[in-house]
């Protein structure tokens, strides 16, 4: 078909439409979790654990920033027109086996959220499994027209394009897994005053539960289940022939509201609450969060402690070190590192959340996270002196 062929060919406004729409959506969802690639290889981990093949686990970093440049490259080239007959069997392949596994998780409850988007729009799994039938129909629109996709600009032009794509597709995931995310959609996030993301607001609406009984018939052995609104209804209760069998079933059927941060705990090696003295601290405090002692930065330790020491010894700065370690380990880090800050612990899903590094770096003050930094960024102690420590102590 000639050039002049296809300009006077009627518009198919569906294909267009399913290009858009399938192409635009690849791209903001590769994006949206390229800017947190290690959040969304923690959520890789969990398919890995439900499916055993969790010796996955030492790649999954790679694989979610392959993942997420390989959304984006098919989101682009399918709005360009670049090599239809493949893409279009990629994106197919690639929608039927996220259709299994968003199925597979809201089936069997086995994964709470997909990650599909990222922290940025959580989705529940029925929620993702919706999604992505949707995506497979304007899929499928795409791959048996996939012969009418014509590409938007000549091969030269075509070419350089996708090789743009590619590099700022790997790049992007590359950048935020060496830094920290460009937009910090978690809870820990710069300017978050974490005391008030902890609490529940007076008056908020709670978890609203439902009663499940069994009951059984003494003369006909009939059984039947109803919840305690039905029990109490029809009044059932007056006949001596039924009566309660088991224990009642507790229900949720309404999620009341949830606090922001409602998992973190921080104690010593005895157990003792320090939660709310470290968190609540009305001056500039250090919080080192390494919620894996044997693979964090050794390099990046000293220079944390190198900053600790200065900043006690000229301001009284408290610095604490976060970890998920046991105690004895934790002692024989700090033992072999010298380190000068105190050591506390906490689970290992909040300390992954505080900061994508390990270790990282978190500045509070009066329980406001004042700034964070990756371990491949961490200021100078004169920087943070000049900056924060000099001004209102």
């Amino acid at each position: 078909m000639t050039a002049l062929q296809r300009l006077n060919k009627r518009p198919d406004y569906l294909l267009w439409f399913s290009r858009i729409f399938v192409g635009v959506l690849f791209i903001f969802s590769g994006l949206i979790k390229a800017n947190d690639p290690l959040g969304f290889g923690y959520k890789l981990q969990e398919y890995f654990e439900v499916f055993h093949t969790t010796f996955l686990n030492d790649y999954s970093v790679e694989l979610s920033i392959f993942i997420c440049a390989l959304e984006m490259i098919f989101g682009a080239a399918l709005l360009l027109g670049y090599k239809a007959k493949q893409i279009s069997w990629g994106l197919l392949l690639l929608i039927i086996f996220f259709t299994f596994l968003t199925f597979w998780s809201a089936a069997f409850d086995v994964v709470k959220t997909c990650g599909c988007f990222g922290d940025a729009i959580p989705l529940t799994p029925w929620q993702s499994f919706g999604k992505d039938l949707i995506l497979l129909v304007f899929i499928l629109v795409v791959f048996v027209k996939r012969k009418r996709i014509y590409p938007v600009f000549g091969d030269q032009a075509m070419n350089v394009l996708l090789l743009i794509v590619v590099l700022l597709s790997f790049g992007s995931g590359i950048y935020t897994y060496n830094f920290l995310p460009v937009i910090d959609f978690l809870p820990y996030h710069k300017g978050a005053n974490l005391p008030a993301y902890m609490r529940v607001p007076p008056g908020a609406p709670q978890d609203v539960y439902e009663i499940n009984y069994t009951l059984k018939n003494k003369k006909t052995g009939e059984t039947k289940k109803m919840t305690d609104k039905e029990y109490l209804k029809t009044e059932i209760w007056k006949d001596a022939n039924w009566e309660i069998t088991g224990e009642p079933e507790n229900k949720l059927i309404k999620l009341g509201y949830q606090a922001k941060i409602k998992d973190l705990r921080i104690s010593d090696s005895q157990g003792t609450d320090y939660t709310s003295e470290i968190i609540e601290n009305p001056y500039y405090n250090l919080v080192i969060v390494a919620y894996d002692l044997n693979k964090a930065n050794e390099k990046a330790i000293g220079d944390l402690n190198a900053i600790t020491i200065n900043a006690a010894e000229n301001y009284n700065i408290r610095t604490v070190l976060l970890t998920s370690a046991s105690a004895e380990l934790a002692g024989e880090f700090s033992k072999k590192h010298n380190l000068i800050m105190e050591t506390f612990y906490a689970d290992a899903v909040p300390l992954k959340s505080m900061v994508r590094a390990n270790p990282g770096l978190l500045l509070l003050k009066n329980g406001e996270v004042i700034d964070k930094w990756h371990f491949h960024s961490l200021p100078s102690y004169q920087e943070l002196e000049t900056q924060y420590f000099r001004h209102n102590q």
